[in-house]
């Protein structure tokens, strides 16, 4: 992993007392939120590692939640996000595992309003930084640094080019892509991301494409 500056090692400015265990929760709460597209009536949260271990005294229940209800790692709310959670009427719980993650801080957040829900699996990797490494079992690489398309669609030929075909005829520059599936001919999942916020005129005649399910945006 690459430092873009200084502030990449010490955190950015936040609420509580580590990047890795606070900053970073509240972001891939954010995250996570943001994928969802929408409030969540429920929010069910395991963590793993070191976050399962030193939640409490980190806070990094709090920054989680506060990241899901749409909070900035600055926002003076933080320390009462259990409080406004209640509030807008989202239900949450916490459950520690012993699972062995990957990675130390590691948590997955399933949320759900109504007949939605998703499932993202996240990590912090220092500084505030993280990574959302699956969404719906689908295994990604994801900072939320950039402008991102999750672009849900069957494992078929000619799906993957009529979408970069697209992006290519409006000039749109993709930095970064890849392809994971359930298995062959199955459900699959491209994650794209992009020099440039998509249009939805762009992304509606990706959605008009054959074997294309479902496109998540997520704004940088």
């Amino acid at each position: 992993m690459k430092y873009r500056s200084v502030f990449d090692i010490i955190g950015p400015v936040m609420i509580g007392p580590s990047s890795s265990h606070t900053a970073g929760a509240v972001r891939i709460g954010q995250l996570a939120r943001k994928l969802f597209g929408q409030a969540p009536e429920t929010a069910d949260i395991h963590l793993y590692g070191s976050f399962a271990r030193t939640y409490r005294g980190h806070a990094t229940d709090v920054a989680l939640l506060a990241g899901i209800l749409g909070l900035e790692a600055s926002d003076l709310r933080i320390p009462g996000a259990f409080k406004l959670a209640r509030d807008e009427g989202v239900a949450f719980t916490f459950h520690t595992e012993d699972a062995v993650p990957p990675h130390p801080n590691s948590v997955m957040i399933r949320l759900k309003a109504g007949a939605a829900s998703l499932e993202v699996h996240g990590i912090s990797i220092g500084g505030g930084m993280v990574q959302i490494t699956s969404v719906d079992r689908f295994q990604l690489r994801l900072s939320g640094d950039s402008p991102a398309l999750l672009i849900f669609h069957k494992d078929a030929y000619g799906a993957i080019a009529s979408v970069t075909q697209i992006l290519g005829d409006a000039r749109v520059n993709v930095s970064h892509m890849e392809v994971s599936r359930t298995e062959k001919g199955r459900d699959a999942l491209m994650v794209i991301e992009t020099d440039q916020q998509v249009t939805p005129d762009i992304i509606h005649r990706m959605a008009r494409q054959p074997n294309i399910h479902k496109i998540i945006t997520l704004d940088a």
